[in-house]
């Protein structure tokens, strides 16, 4: 590993965010994202989990705590409302580490802990994908039946 410390890049940061947000409107529940910092292994990771409920029992999930005294979030943390140094026992989702290694950025890391994904692009190992023209309508919508898609209750989501 180089002596340059691995962090992810403003653009990252909002991707993940996104993807986090994202996970919460389709889960219905929220989905906090949380960058660790590179201090102690030189490169930045980020974690995806869901807080517990109170009647989840620990011994049905893989459970991490998220949270604590700094925590970075990014997105919108599910609409959850946290108070600086709060700490959430949660499930578990993957993770996503930065690594040197030559063509690959990323690494992304299941509930085992094995490493199952590799990839120079974030968007490659993300569970959507995420477009800004994502909300943009057909040009050539010519079609006056209603589907799927015009139904404004259902997420909208790519794959």
């Amino acid at each position: 590993m180089s002596n340059e410390t691995l962090t992810f890049t403003a653009d990252e940061i909002d991707l993940i965010g996104r993807t986090a947000d994202a996970m919460s409107a389709y889960m219905g529940k929220p989905v906090l994202a949380e960058i660790m910092d590179a201090q102690e292994t030189g490169f930045e990771w980020v974690i995806f989990a869901v807080p517990l409920d109170i009647h989840d029992s620990p011994d049905d999930y893989v459970v991490v705590e998220i949270g604590g005294p700094g925590a970075r979030f990014a997105g919108n943390t599910g609409g959850l409302t946290m108070k600086d140094g709060d700490i959430f026992d949660c499930e578990y989702l993957w993770a996503i580490q930065l690594s040197d290694l030559e063509g690959i950025r990323f690494i992304k890391v299941d509930q085992n802990g094995d490493e199952v994904a590799w990839t120079e692009t974030l968007q490659e190992i993300l569970p959507f994908i995420m477009t800004d023209d994502a909300t943009a309508a057909p040009e050539d919508d010519d079609d006056d039946e209603p589907s799927e898609a015009d139904d404004p209750d259902q997420p909208r989501i790519l794959h």
